[in-house]
């Protein structure tokens, strides 16, 4: 593998196997988050029958396209954001 990295990439490995480089808190902090969301992902235990208009679906179809994920986990990422408080209006 060290054999496909640039000259930066070596050295910050390196670095890291030495033991002079360590992860920042925040950026485990945030390992910690993505694993409970992976986690979280096999907990569901409600299924929702949702309205909505055609055109509210055919957008969160399309974005979902674009994400590369079904629609289905993207419209539960955006609730779930929602309630957390995570979800913000662009200003």
């Amino acid at each position: 593998m060290k054999d496909k990295m640039n000259a930066e990439e070596r050295e910050i490995l390196d670095g890291f196997e030495r033991g002079e480089l360590r992860s920042a808190p925040i950026a485990e902090r945030e390992l910690q988050e993505a694993r409970q969301a992976a986690r979280n992902t096999f907990n569901k235990t409600r299924r929702v029958n949702l309205r909505m208009t055609e055109r509210d679906f055919n957008l969160a179809h399309s974005r979902a396209r674009e994400e590369g994920i079904p629609y289905q986990t993207l419209l539960s990422s955006v609730i779930h954001k929602y309630l957390s408080g995570r979800l913000t209006e662009k200003s």
